[in-house]
């Protein structure tokens, strides 16, 4: 039997930056500045949703995608997504952020068993977790400046 190339799928990979500048992310707190960007203010105390950036080796963005959104107490992060993206754009890096909008910035145990996880998993891979940030409209906790990572 004899597969013609029009009968499978083609898989390709693209990925262009356009020439847009790259902003860096030195710390936590630039971290935050632009995940409140993205964030829609309208639903930031209303349902959860999660974010992802995207960064070359010298820190800069290489872009965000919005992983998921939920509802008022989850969403769902999925690991696969996130490195199969991070894969396509040829990220050496990544940061995470979601809401939390009971307003509470500490992590609860499943936020912390999802950081372990994909900070394991992308040890793997040589794609390295800087951070996950968790924000509410007014504050922000961040998992490296708190030792978590």
């Amino acid at each position: 039997m004899k597969i013609q190339k029009s009968e499978m799928p083609e898989i390709s990979l693209k990925y262009s930056t356009n020439g847009t500048v790259k902003t860096k992310i030195k710390n936590a707190m630039e971290a935050h500045s632009l995940f409140l960007s993205l964030f829609d203010p309208d639903t930031l105390e209303y349902k959860e949703m999660a974010i992802v950036l995207f960064l070359n080796r010298a820190n800069h963005v290489l872009g965000w995608m919005k992983l998921s959104e939920g509802g008022t107490s989850s969403t769902v992060i999925d690991s696969k997504i996130i490195f199969a993206t991070a894969l396509k754009c040829n990220a050496s890096a990544i940061i995470l952020s979601h809401n939390h909008p009971s307003g509470t910035i500490e992590p609860s145990n499943q936020d912390i068993v999802v950081t372990e996880s994909i900070t394991k998993f992308g040890n793997l891979i040589d794609i390295k977790l800087l951070d996950h940030v968790i924000i509410t409209k007014t504050s922000f906790y961040s998992f490296a400046d708190n030792g978590r990572i």
